[in-house]
């Protein structure tokens, strides 16, 4: 349950700071083109060189399993979270060796393990290329053909860029699509496992700690990048620090936050309250409930959906929290009054009002057709790898015949080799789950959409769930990668002519799935970026460029404060130690979630049990910021963020610095953990720069 994060007293000093369109200090996820240097300057005294910033961008990485990490040697050593190195732990666990839940240690080289499809991102370049992506389609009034000239340039800026550089080369959309830059990344594909703890020492607390604190837990995991097949030589990485973050310090995050929707207008807020959020919590429930039955049939059955249910419990408690901030009438009237001063100060220039005045009513006459369409995505979705891989191929063969930029976004030229790599993982897939997840998805469609829905008819033969699913599941070969790739390597003549059951069936979803995706984006999707673009033009004239995004999924960097808060009547402290770890276990019997791992328990008298386990700041994350390095003024890393606080899950919306807080692991936890839990002191030398 989500507490009120906002006082009538605390509204009403919001309210009153808002006669302009200042952020709050602390608050932001600044691109790294744009930081705060102002702010910085004002509270903390600090200036941040160009060196200093560069060095700290090219020491932090995106990875596509949806986090975060950092390098942390000259050799190539990534950190990030045990439950964002979670996916790659999986797909390497079998019934004999289950590396999520007993953890892993390569004590040598051949010992570390290859992630099936890990892609590790280090952004190396950042261009605007603004000018060229608006006028491509400038003097156009058509919204549709519009946003399809966009979308046209943007294929043809990624596709130059990656010819000519070698680099991935991403074109992200900033403020509205009031700005479009031109990311480049080094990928890294060769990524191999080196440490994770046991699952129960990274996830102490289970899901009833999780988007807590206090909190003890060593949520740590540490990957090599290899380059060439030799570990990643990198003169980029961040120096570890022995003593970590100390109360009061000001501290940086350098991560990816996934998303946010701060910018976006109250009418399309209500949309996510009425509607989405709504979906999404039956559709999570429902899912996590088959799952968790499904595991009780026996312990490779529990194996199986682990990581599902954890993923699951994680989102619904996201989506919940994000239903209540909505629903809180304090934080709405912020987002109100927040709407109305921009509005007000549009109105009260002519040539302003006359650009951007009509934005607000465009996208509010959209809002009612897409419900319909939020309630479609939510419940349209196979849950089901196969079923995702073959409507992917069905598509990959017929848009890589079209010019580059009259294709879907996901098929262009520049992200093509990505989205192989991923497409021919050598992960297992598992007929059981698939069945399971599959099935309870379409009977979920039925429920809601109706068993006449298109996309249901497509799939189910016969009106028998079931036995379709069992079809589909037991006839395919898509889960050899060999059969994948000769089916892309074939192209469409080989897709049209295949008798794969799973393929067929995505050959009758994907003209219901490209109606839907047109209608959207002729309908909905151009009127939203076109009225978007207009909002963001306005802040910038309002305010100049003395903002930040929304979150998109790309590096940023966050600032604050270590610092406590107060909660439950009482004062959250700004650290917890390896004290608090046992004396909450204590307190608890020992009994799961709140038990220790054996090894946990075997090494309480070796460690130095005052060492900071865990810690809060104030800087401003949301989900994606996983594994994101926490760094002091020096750049050196004193944390590792795994997690933000109850009150944080309003982040979506507004961000309140007297309450919301960023969840890191100590950098001397993590070394004392290395050293006295598991008996890998290499490990912790090569962090602590001393082989």
């Amino acid at each position: 349950m989500i507490l009120r994060i906002f006082s009538r007293l605390t509204l009403f000093a919001v309210l009153v700071s808002m006669s302009g369109l200042m952020v709050r200090a602390e608050e932001g996820m600044w691109t790294f083109d744009n930081p705060p240097l102002k702010q910085l300057a004002a509270k903390y005294n600090f200036h941040p060189t160009q060196e200093w910033l560069d060095h700290l961008r090219l020491s932090s990485a995106r990875l596509n399993d949806g986090g975060s990490g950092s390098f942390v040697s000259p050799n190539g050593l990534l950190l990030t979270n045990h439950h964002v190195a979670r996916g790659q732990l999986q797909k390497n666990s079998t019934a004999e060796h289950n590396y999520v839940r007993d953890g892993l240690y390569a004590r040598t080289p051949g010992e570390e393990m290859k992630s099936p499809d890990m892609e590790v991102n280090v952004l190396v370049g950042m261009h605007d290329v603004t000018a060229r992506v608006l006028g491509a389609a400038r003097g156009i009034t058509d919204k549709a053909k519009a946003l399809k000239m966009r979308q046209a340039e943007i294929a043809a800026i990624e596709k130059e860029s990656k010819d000519k550089s070698g680099l991935r080369s991403d074109v992200i959309s900033l403020y509205n699509g009031s700005e479009y830059w031109l990311y480049q990344y080094k990928a890294y594909t060769d990524v191999r496992l080196v440490f994770a703890p046991e699952e129960q020492a990274a996830f102490f607390g289970g899901d009833p700690d999780n988007f807590t604190y206090p909190r003890y837990d060593l949520d740590m995991a540490l990957f090599r990048v290899y380059d060439n097949g030799k570990p990643l030589h990198t003169e980029n990485y961040l120096k570890w620090s022995a003593k970590g973050a100390a109360p009061g310090e000001l501290a940086f995050i350098s991560g990816n936050p996934g998303s946010t929707a701060r910018q976006e207008t109250v009418a399309q807020l209500l949309v996510e309250r009425e509607v989405r959020e709504p979906a999404m919590i039956e559709y999570l429930q429902r899912r996590i409930a088959v799952a968790q039955n499904f595991a009780k049939q026996g312990p490779e059955q529990a194996r199986l959906v682990a990581s599902t249910v954890f993923s699951l419990q994680n989102s619904l408690k996201v989506y919940v929290g994000r239903e209540a901030a909505l629903s809180d009438k304090s934080i709405l009237g912020i987002k109100q009054a927040e709407e109305n001063n921009l509005r007000a100060k549009v109105a009260a220039n002519p040539e302003w009002q006359k650009e951007y005045g009509d934005a607000w009513g465009e996208i509010a006459q959209v809002m009612a057709p897409n419900k319909v369409e939020v309630r479609k995505q939510v419940f349209r979705r196979p849950d089901s790898q196969l079923f995702t891989l073959a409507l992917e191929i069905v598509q990959y063969v017929s848009e890589v015949k079209k010019p580059d930029g009259e294709r879907l976004s996901q098929f262009h030229e520049a992200g093509l080799d990505s989205l192989r790599f991923q497409m021919l993982s050598s992960a297992p897939i598992y007929p059981s789950t698939e069945k399971l997840f599959l099935a309870n998805a379409l009977k979920l469609a039925t429920k809601e959409l109706g068993a006449s829905d298109p996309y249901v008819k497509a799939i189910v033969k016969g009106g028998d769930i079931d036995k379709t699913v069992e079809t589909l599941v037991n006839g395919t070969k898509l889960r050899d990668p060999a059969f994948r790739r000769s089916l892309l390597d074939g192209g469409e003549a080989a897709v049209i002519a295949s008798t794969d059951p799973m393929i067929m069936a995505a050959r009758r979803v994907d003209p219901v799935w490209r109606a839907d995706y047109q209608y959207r984006r002729d309908t909905i999707d151009s009127v939203l970026e076109a009225a978007g673009e207009k909002l963001g033009q306005a802040r910038f004239a309002v305010s100049g460029k003395n903002a930040y995004p929304d979150a998109t999924f790309t590096l940023r960097l966050s600032y604050g404060a270590v610092d406590g808060y107060p909660y439950n009547g009482t004062i959250a402290p700004p650290f917890t130690t390896f004290y608090g770890l046992y004396g909450r276990s204590a307190s608890f019997s020992n009994v799961a979630p709140f038990d220790l791992t054996p090894k946990e328990a075997a090494a309480r008298d070796k460690l130095d049990l005052a060492t900071p386990l865990d810690f809060v700041c104030t800087g401003d994350i949301i989900g994606g910021n996983s594994g994101s390095p926490v760094v002091n003024r020096d750049g050196e890393l004193v944390g590792l963020i795994f997690d933000g606080n109850i009150e944080s899950l309003a982040g979506d919306y507004v961000y309140d610095g007297t309450k919301n807080r960023a969840v890191a692991v100590h950098s001397a936890a993590m070394i004392e953990g290395l050293r006295k839990i598991y008996g890998a002191a290499a490990l912790a030398d090569e962090l602590q720069g001393k082989n």
